[in-house]
Order: C-alpha cells, then sequence, then structure tokens
C-alpha cells in the first residue's frame, strides 16, 4: 500500500510540472502576441529561462528522489515476500512433523490402554517442532525427564479383553500373583448322560429303561491361581469344587407301563484339578497380531464314573439287573488329559479379534472296573474316550477406560468312546457348540468382574452356562 501510494505522489507531481510548464509558455506566448511581435528584451528573457530551468530542477530532484523511495520499497516488498515464503515452508514442516507427532502418540495411547498402562515403547522418540529458524529447541528425552522422570520399561502383552473363553489372553506381569475365585452355573436338557470333561456316554437304553430326558444342573465353584514367571510366561493353577445334581426322567420297557420315573441323583465334591503353562510367543501390535501358546494338564482328582456306585446289582452290560444309573453323580472325568493349544489376539481399532485352536487328549485307562450295588466290581477293561478338537473366535470392544464388551462362539468336535478297541454301541462323534457373550468391568486398579452367558446352539450342548470371575492382583 505504501508503495502504491508513492507512485500515485510521484505521478501527481510530475503532472504538477507539466502543467507549470505548459503554463509559463503559454504565459509567454500571450506577452508576445500583446507585444506586437516585437522583439523580446534579453534580459526577461534570461529570467524567464532561469526560473523554468529551476523549476524543472527541482521537479526533476523530486522526481528522483521518489524514485529512490519507490526503489527502497520495492526491496522492502521483495524482502518481505521472502520471509514469508519462508515461514509458509516452516509452517508445512511443522505440520507435517505435528501430523507425525499426533500418530505416533495416537498409536502409543492405543497401546497403553489396551495394554491397561501408560507404557512408552523403548528406544522410541519424537522430534519436537523446529523454531522459526530451523533449530530445535528441546528433545524428547529432555521433556521425559523434565516431566515424568525416566521412561518406563516397554510392555508388549496383549491388548485386554472381556474373558468368555477358558484360555485368558493377558499374561500376567513379572512377579505378579492373581488369585481368581469364580462361579460356574449350568444347565442342560437331553437325551445323553453328558459327564464331566467331554465325556459323553450314550444312554438311549440302559438296563430295562428307556431314558426320555437328562436334566443336569451343575455349580462349579472354582480357585483360580496364576504367577507371572516372565512378562512372557506364567503359570496357573485351577481348583473346582463340583455340586451336580441329576433327574433322568425315564420309562421302563417291556412291562405295559404308561408312567414316566424320575431317578434323581447328586454329587458333590472336589473336581479335577487343572494345571496351566502359557507362553506369549511374539510382540504384536496395532493391527498386528499376538499369539500365545499354552499347555494344560488335568489330573483325576475328582471322584471319576468308575468309582461311584452304579444301580446295577450283579452287572449292568447284558441282562442288566437294574438301572444300569449311577447312584451318585461323579466330579471329574476319570481319565488324565492333556491339551495343547494357541491363543490369538488382532488388535483392530477399534476392536480386538480374539479365537483359540486346541485339541485336547484324553489318555486310555487299563482295567477300569464299574463299582456296583453291595460292591462288586465288574471289569470293564480298557476303556477310551474320544479326543476334543476346540476352535473359537471372538470379538472384543472397549467401551469405556473400565468396560470391555465381548461376542464369541466356541465349537467343539468330541470323538466316539472305545472299548477295549471296540466303539461302544451307540456311540458317535458329537459337535459340540455354544454362543458366547462376556463383559468386564474394572473395579479398581487390582480388581475386576468379568461376566460371561454361554447358549447351547448344538442338542448335546448344555442349554446356559453363566459364568462369573473376580480376578484380584497382588
Amino acid at each position: 500500500m505504501k508503495v502504491q501510494t508513492s507512485e500515485h505522489e510521484s505521478r501527481k507531481s510530475f503532472a504538477a510540472g507539466c502543467a507549470g510548464l505548459l503554463l509559463i509558455a503559454g504565459l509567454s506566448a500571450a506577452w508576445a502576441g500583446q507585444s506586437g511581435g516585437a522583439d523580446v528584451p534579453a534580459s526577461a528573457s534570461s529570467t524567464l529561462a532561469a526560473a523554468v530551468h529551476q523549476q524543472l530542477t527541482g521537479q526533476a530532484a523530486e522526481l528522483r528522489a521518489l524514485r529512490r523511495e519507490v526503489a527502497e520499497q520495492r526491496r522492502m516488498l521483495e524482502l518481505d515476500r521472502r520471509r514469508l515464503a519462508q515461514v509458509e515452508h516452516e509452517l508445512v514442516l511443522q505440520q507435517n512433523q505435528y501430523l507425525a507427532l499426533r500418530k505416533s502418540v495416537e498409536a502409543g495411547t492405543l497401546a497403553s490402554q489396551r495394554a491397561g498402562t501408560a507404557a512408552v515403547a523403548a528406544g522410541s522418540t519424537t522430534q519436537p517442532m523446529p523454531n522459526p529458524d530451523g533449530t530445535v529447541p528441546y528433545t524428547a528425552a529432555d521433556v521425559a525427564q523434565e516431566t515424568v522422570g525416566k521412561a518406563p520399561a516397554s510392555d508388549n502383552r496383549p491388548p485386554p479383553v472381556a474373558p468368555i473363553f477358558e484360555q485368558p489372553g493377558v499374561l500376567t506381569p513379572r512377579g505378579k500373583f492373581v488369585l481368581e475365585p469364580s462361579y460356574q452355573f449350568g444347565y442342560s436338557s437331553t437325551d445323553r448322560v453328558a459327564l464331566i470333561g467331554y465325556t459323553i456316554i450314550p444312554a438311549l437304553l440302559i438296563g430295562l429303561i428307556d431314558v426320555r430326558q437328562v436334566r443336569i444342573t451343575t455349580q462349579t465353584a472354582e480357585m483360580t491361581m496364576r504367577y507371572g514367571i516372565t512378562n512372557r510366561l506364567e503359570v496357573e493353577v485351577r481348583v473346582p469344587y463340583v455340586d451336580g445334581h441329576t433327574d433322568t426322567t425315564s420309562r421302563e420297557i417291556f412291562t405295559g407301563s404308561a408312567t414316566d420315573r424320575v431317578f434323581t441323583t447328586d454329587g458333590k465334591g472336589l473336581g479335577d484339578v487343572e494345571a496351566t503353562l502359557r507362553y506369549q510367543i511374539n510382540n504384536g501390535g496395532a493391527d498386528r497380531a499376538y499369539y500365545v501358546g499354552w499347555l494344560r494338564f488335568k489330573s483325576r482328582t475328582g471322584t471319576d464314573p468308575f468309582e461311584v456306585t452304579t444301580d446295577c446289582v450283579q452287572r449292568c452290560i447284558e441282562n442288566t439287573t437294574g438301572t444300569g444309573l449311577p447312584l451318585e453323580m461323579p466330579t471329574g472325568s476319570g481319565f488324565y488329559s492333556l491339551q495343547p493349544g494357541l491363543t490369538w489376539l488382532y488388535p483392530s481399532d477399534p476392536v480386538v479379534f480374539f479365537g483359540n485352536l486346541s485339541y485336547l487328549h484324553n489318555f486310555p485307562r487299563d482295567n477300569v472296573s464299574l463299582t456296583l450295588v453291595g460292591g462288586a466290581k465288574q471289569p470293564l477293561g480298557n476303556v477310551d474316550v474320544g479326543d476334543v478338537y476346540d476352535a473359537s473366535v471372538g470379538m472384543g470392544l472397549a467401551l469405556n477406560d473400565r468396560a470391555l464388551i465381548s461376542f464369541g462362539y466356541d465349537q467343539s468336535f468330541v470323538g466316539s468312546t472305545k472299548a477295549n478297541g471296540q466303539t461302544l454301541p451307540g456311540s458317535t462323534r458329537t459337535v459340540l457348540g455354544t454362543l458366547l457373550i462376556g463383559g468386564s468391568y474394572r473395579l479398581t486398579d487390582r480388581r475386576t468382574l468379568n461376566v460371561a452367558l454361554g447358549v447351547g446352539v448344538t442338542r448335546d450342548t448344555p442349554d446356559v452356562t453363566l459364568t462369573m470371575r473376580l480376578p484380584m492382583t497382588f
């Protein structure tokens, strides 16, 4: 604006000078006309020429001064343009660094929230935005020392999800101890006798009764203990206490009776104690999967189906004398089991996908005998229950910094049961499918309440299973 004003004033002065010259020339012409063409005195002409020359010289000097001022203002304008271009360039650099910093902070915050801690990735530094002159005023290390001191160790644990499967995904940190009391309620209504630990024995026709329906109610209280040996390795021991109740609706055959009978059994006591070892295989992250391998061993500490008294007097196979049903509900499967598996978790903001793949092997038992009424034993020989292949998949979502919700599906393929190398009559491979939904709420930094609901989608699966857990970290 200043340059334009100066140029305008220069043009105005130049126009004024020209007008003055024209005025002088006009006066000279008029004077000459009035004199009738007479000769003009030499002194008058000289005086007029000197006045015109002086005026022209002054206007020329003024014009040169204006030109110098315009040139100086143009130079200053060019400097301002260069400075503006430099500021715009620095602004672009700062914007790029800001976007990179924001992306880094968001990734770090997401990883920290999923891991349950405000961990800072080891070795990662973020450079601050430079000053306008291109210098860096401080470093990320200076800020860390100034605000929070030494950066904490890197935490590469998988993100937390609301647990709905038996195997958790987040391992216990090194040196930490987790005590987890839990309660599980299960109810099933089927035409098969289901024993604990994937042992399924057909019971469509046992002895002289025709089984119409079996209703099983099971309550299990467990105490689970986990200890973090390292940040990648943990060990777990699970001790269950089982309280079961079974109502078997049946009708005698070959007697012409049309009345249903209810055969009731109860059983409670220590279940099969389990031990599990878990190891985190890799370091996952945002859009990178975590893998946790594990190995579970199940004992025979519970009362197995061969120890309880069976409602038979002499024999329970061929010429059965009695119902053939157990007089007491077993609390264990009766077989040692070993189950290797793999748990995976894939964070994909805002959800976490997870699942399990496992294989359970039940070790056969030799010289197995049924316990009959009166304490008699009936030898069965070698019994081999079917192995189990299991696959599950789920999706977890964080509702806020305290609440999580998960959905999933679990499916197991159970092999048939064999005795002395021969498949038992009526024993077939079975598919168990369960649809699960669960939620988790962090009560404090050391306590979390987990609730999971399972609904059976196949005929042999329990109709409903409700599980509540309260892990406490020490």
